[in-house]
């Protein structure tokens, strides 16, 4: 793990600089789930789109599983256009070149090894346009691991979405020490401006934000239930039914200000010895083969693998439904 800071200057630059949108495509490389949502993120905002994978099979695949979101997306009163026009704006590109000719950003979407990673930077790094964005959605690599030696290594950076990042808007901007200020803010109001919700991560740490946070919860969930305190389905009740309630609508942060007369102090006052108490007693989960098993089959008994891929598409489904009612109850958020 590294702990660089971005340079000084960059941290001042990165206030939000308006949401002009750009005009020229976005290319969209690697077509798995993450890259087919990021194309709806961009092609539901007007932007042209192009989509390049190495496997043909994935990018012949990709438009048609593009329609048949955008047509979920309608059916939920998400999109603002018609799903034939949105997909209209998405072309797929046989080659590598033709995807990133001309692009205003690159959404790299490939897998999470370095080396693979490096390769392709390195190609996205001679076929652009010099001023091109070039963003990596990797949930865990850090940008200086694959940049480092790239004579345009100013202008790259991890994007890192949330899946899918055409349904959950937060974006996790992360650069190298080499990153200029003027491309996170760039990057920064230009997601904005196709309505995601992004976050500068001050500093290049492993897994950023949201993996640390969700990592750290996953991890006392694992030893709970390895230690036998709750069974898999009561745990995740524990979250679906308490905890998640909350954190759909707020972070840990308000939660505790609201959860204590006297605010986020006064909540300190109260429970800080609990929590370090709880802190002590902590036991690690060492990701043990025997458990990992065990919860496997109590999760096949509940949801058979075969299911996975319907089961996947009424979480979206379901996430739909609540961006709806958030939608709808936007006038009233402040009161």
């Amino acid at each position: 793990m590294t702990t660089s800071k971005q340079p000084d200057e960059a941290k001042g630059s990165t206030a939000r600089t308006g949401t002009v949108k750009p005009t020229r495509p976005i290319a969209i490389i690697g077509t798995g789930r993450i890259g087919r949502a990021w194309a709806i993120v961009f092609a539901r905002a007007g932007l042209p789109v192009k989509l390049h994978d190495t496997d043909r099979a994935m990018l012949d695949e990709a438009l048609p599983a593009i329609r048949d979101s955008l047509a979920d997306l309608a059916r939920f009163g998400l999109i603002d256009d018609t799903p034939a026009a949105i997909a209209e704006r998405i072309t797929a590109c046989a080659t590598l070149a033709d995807a990133v000719r001309d692009a205003e950003l690159v959404q790299e979407n490939i897998p999470e090894r370095v080396d693979v990673k490096r390769t392709m930077f390195a190609e996205l790094d001679r076929l652009t346009r010099p001023d091109a964005l070039l963003a990596s959605s990797t949930s865990a690599l850090t940008a200086s691991t694959f940049t480092e030696t790239l004579k345009g290594r100013a202008r790259c950076f991890v994007a890192h979405p949330v899946n899918p990042p055409s349904l959950v808007p937060l974006v996790e901007l992360c650069g190298a020490p080499w990153t200029s200020a003027d491309t996170l803010a760039r990057a920064r109001a230009l997601y904005e401006a196709v309505g995601q919700k992004p976050v500068l991560v001050e500093g290049e740490i492993a897994g950023f934000l949201l993996n640390r946070l969700q990592g750290a919860l996953l991890d006392e969930a694992m030893s709970l239930y390895e230690q036998g305190y709750a069974n898999a389905a009561d745990l995740d009740t524990v979250m679906r039914d308490g905890l998640g309630l909350r954190w759909a609508l707020m972070g840990p942060f308000e939660t505790i200000d609201l959860n204590a007369p006297g605010g986020v102090a006064d909540y300190a006052y109260r429970y800080a010895d609990l929590y370090k108490g709880l802190a002590s007693e902590r036991v690690p989960f060492d990701w043990s083969p025997a458990t990992i098993e065990k919860l496997a089959a109590e999760r096949d008994a509940v949801l058979p693998r075969a299911d996975i891929e319907a089961r996947s598409r009424w979480r979206d489904r379901r996430l739909m439904a609540l961006l709806a009612h958030r939608r709808a109850d936007a006038g009233n958020e402040d009161q």
